[in-house]
Parts: C-alpha cells; sequence; structure tokens
C-alpha cells in the first residue's frame, strides 16, 4: 500500500465532504440576509416567514460543516506533519485568525438570530443576520487566503528548509486570493439561489405555501441569473490569473500541448498524455490567446515546456474543468429562461406544460451548484499537483512517511462510514424540515408579538 496515495485519498474525502456545507451556507447566509433587509424595509410578515424557514436550514448545514471542518486541522499534523513544519509558520495567523474572530462572530450572532427574534429590535435583528453572513464570508476568506498562498506564496523567506513568514498582508492578499475568493463567494450565491428556488418549486408543484413558494423562486432565479453571469466574468479574470502565474494548470485544463500563439480554446476533447495530444477536439481557434489578453498573437505555453513528471494529472484536472463549465454554462442558461418566464407572467400557470416542466427540473437542480463547487475544487487542487505548495514543496514531500498505511485505510474506511451516517442523517432532518414547509404567517406573527 502506497501511504501518499492514500495520504492524499484521506485528504481528498473529508476536504472534499466537508466543502458540501460552506458551499451553502456562505450563499445562504447573504440570501437571509437580503430577506432581513426586504422584511425590515416592507414590514410584510411573508419575509419574516421565509427568514423563519431558512434560518433553520442554514444552522442545520452549518453545524454540520463545522462538525466535518474540524478533522482537516488535525490532518495537518497526522497525515501531512512536514507539510505543517514547512508552512506551520504562514499557515498559522489564517487559521487562528478564521477560528477566534470569523468562526466565533458567524456562531454568535447565528444565536441572536435563531433566539432573539422576540427580544431584539427588528434593526439589531437584521444587523444580526449581516453579522452572520459577514462571518460566513471570512470565515472562508481567511481559509482561501491560506489555500491560495500554497499557489502563489508570497510574504516569506527560506529559513532552516522552512517558509518563515515576513510580510502578514502580503502572504494574506498573494496574487491568487482575491480573485479565488471572489470565484468561491459566487459559487456558494448560486448554491443557496438554486436551494432557493427548487424548494420554492416543490411546494408550488405539491400546490402548498402559494406565497411563500413564489417569493422564494422569484428570489432564487434573479440572483441565481445575477450570480451565475457574474461567475462567467470572475471565472474569466480566475482563469487569467492561472495563465500568469500558473500557466502548467492552464495547460492541463485546456488539454494545450504545444505552446503557440493563436492558441484554441478547447470545447471538447480526450487528453492523450501518451501521444501528447488531445483525441477528438473540438475547438475555436485562436479564442484563448484572446480571452486572455484581447489579442490573437498572445503565447500560450503547452504541457511540452515542462518535464512530464511535473505535469498535473491530466484526466483528473481536465474534465472536472470542462464539467464544471458546463454546468455554470446551464446555470445561466436555466435562470436566464426562469427569470423570462417571470417576467412574461407564465411560470407560475398552471396549465402549461413549460411552466412544469421547468420547475421540475428547479427540483432535480437543486445539488448541481454543490457538484460544479466539487468539481471546481478538484480542478484547482489537483491541477497544482505534483506540489503541495506551488514550485517550493513536492507533495511526495509533505505527507508523514512514518504514519503506517494500513492505519491510513483504516481511518479512511472510519471516516466513509461517519460521513455517509452522517450525511444521511443531514439529508434526513433538511427533507423532513422541507416536507414539514415554513410556519404559517398568522402563527409567526402571533409568536413574536407574544
Amino acid at each position: 500500500m502506497d501511504g501518499l496515495l492514500l495520504s492524499r485519498i484521506q485528504f481528498g474525502l473529508t476536504a472534499g465532504f466537508h466543502f458540501i456545507f460552506p458551499s451553502l451556507t456562505v450563499g445562504l447566509g447573504w440570501l437571509i440576509f437580503l430577506l432581513m433587509s426586504f422584511q425590515l424595509a416592507t414590514g410584510r410578515d411573508i419575509y419574516k416567514q421565509m427568514f423563519r424557514f431558512w434560518i433553520r436550514v442554514f444552522a442545520l448545514t452549518f453545524a454540520v460543516g463545522v462538525a466535518t471542518g474540524i478533522v482537516l486541522e488535525f490532518e495537518f499534523g497526522t497525515n501531512w506533519a512536514n507539510y505543517s513544519r514547512f508552512v506551520g509558520d504562514i499557515f498559522g495567523a489564517p487559521l487562528a485568525i478564521e477560528g477566534v474572530f470569523a468562526f466565533f462572530l458567524e456562531s454568535s450572532f447565528l444565536g441572536l438570530l435563531i433566539f432573539g427574534e422576540k427580544r431584539l429590535s427588528p434593526k439589531v435583528h437584521w444587523f444580526s443576520a449581516l453579522m452572520v453572513a459577514v462571518g460566513a464570508t471570512m470565515s472562508a476568506f481567511w481559509i482561501l487566503a491560506a489555500n491560495s498562498w500554497q499557489h502563489t506564496p508570497e510574504g516569506y523567506e527560506m529559513v532552516n528548509g522552512r517558509a518563515v513568514l515576513t510580510d502578514f498582508w502580503a502572504a494574506v492578499f498573494n496574487r491568487s486570493t482575491n480573485v479565488r475568493f471572489g470565484h468561491v463567494v459566487v459559487a456558494t450565491i448560486i448554491g443557496g439561489a438554486f436551494l432557493m428556488t427548487g424548494v420554492g418549486a416543490y411546494y408550488t408543484l405539491k400546490k402548498r405555501h402559494t406565497e411563500f413558494a413564489k417569493k422564494c423562486i422569484s428570489i432564487g432565479l434573479v440572483i441565481g441569473l445575477i450570480t451565475s453571469v457574474g461567475q462567467l466574468v470572475v471565472g474569466h479574470f480566475h482563469s487569467i490569473q492561472i495563465w500568469r502565474d500558473q500557466p502548467i494548470k492552464l495547460a492541463a485544463v485546456e488539454g494545450h500541448f504545444e505552446t503557440e500563439s493563436h492558441a484554441p480554446l478547447l470545447i471538447f476533447g480526450i487528453p492523450n498524455a501518451e501521444e501528447r495530444r488531445t483525441d477528438y477536439a473540438i475547438a475555436v481557434p485562436g479564442f484563448m490567446s484572446f480571452l486572455l489578453t484581447w489579442d490573437f498573437e498572445t503565447e500560450v505555453k503547452g504541457l511540452n515546456e515542462w518535464p512530464k513528471e511535473d505535469w498535473p494529472p491530466l484526466m483528473l484536472t481536465f474534465f472536472p474543468y470542462h464539467l464544471m463549465f458546463i454546468l455554470g454554462t446551464l446555470f445561466i442558461a436555466f435562470t436566464a429562461l426562469g427569470v423570462f418566464l417571470l417576467w412574461r407572467k407564465k411560470l407560475f400557470d398552471p396549465d402549461w406544460i413549460v411552466s412544469k416542466w421547468f420547475l421540475r427540473l428547479a427540483v432535480l437542480a437543486i445539488p448541481l451548484p454543490v457538484i460544479a463547487n466539487e468539481l471546481g475544487w478538484m480542478t484547482t487542487e489537483i491541477g497544482r499537483q505534483p506540489w503541495i505548495v506551488y514550485g517550493m514543496l513536492r507533495t511526495s514531500d509533505g505527507y508523514s512517511a512514518n504514519v503506517p498505511p494500513e492505519h491510513i485505510l483504516f481511518s479512511i474506511i472510519a471516516f466513509g462510514v461517519i460521513y455517509i451516517l452522517l450525511f444521511a442523517v443531514w439529508l434526513f432532518l433538511l427533507v423532513r424540515k422541507i416536507k414539514h414547509g415554513p410556519e404559517p404567517i398568522e402563527a409567526a406573527a402571533k409568536e413574536v408579538q407574544s
């Protein structure tokens, strides 16, 4: 058994499972704040009903996210001790700030948001919603800042084989932090918007909670369209950053082997590492060069510029990226159609077959943004290989070679069983909450007044 491979599988399993939950809570946090803002501005009880429903979905998902995130920090010291020794001086501050400041900000105000509705003024309650959203977002920022440093390390010097922090802000705001942070946050809002739209569509098909459902669909589709289009722009700038700082990753995700100007943008293909070509390629000639600098003459490096041992795993980089891009394109088309149907007042027509199929698709589409997020993270992290810190520390030099492989295998099996059970419990409680539905507006109003 290969201890390195097992350690990578273990971290991929635990990180990928954990990422399901923040990819929903960060976006839901801002949608809940939006609902609170509408309620404060209009005084309409429908927004209070929506807030009460969605904050409980948020709390359930947040709790599972906290439980699964703790495991990752322990893995740094157990399976990746050499890596922790190398980056400990850099990673210590961002992770501490995330835990002490961002996490406690989010969790403290979440308590006020859930239990303080009858005790706090409307403005203070609204402020609590803002702080929950800010806390969730800042928690993501500090994690992404630390992770981005692995891709574009700055603000350090090498001392006795370790990276020692010399400029905190240069390390935090390294060349990839801002664009990756924007890319992830927008993706989480898309996830929250699709969840809100899908739940509203479910109630509409069941002819339950009609006003609540229509509001969920309307808000979800509009926010989903804005953020899906916005993600195309943010993703474009992220591609430019990768071209500048990690050109081998760009070559891998595009299946690009030869260095050339007028580089084509690949639409479909199958990378062939042995023959150093992309089979069955369908591409737009010159368009990759043009998109990167608005100049067809721009030279784009191909994989042949680097020794093969420095290539990322091609299939695991290429296909997740292209599947993510396809899903992102579908998100734009789907939400644009939904907003058009809203504008034409056709979406809630019970006798129109198109509206029924659209609502069914909205329910089925709930998990797609989460899947797209996972595919994006696969592209990002696998595309960095074989480096755990890009250009500085190889993954093979970062893991704990003294941990017996059979111990790692046992922990993978144990984590797998626990995570299956945890996911089943979360999904069961989430589905039960959705089936139960929101509280009636009258009941919610009486409870607040009492």
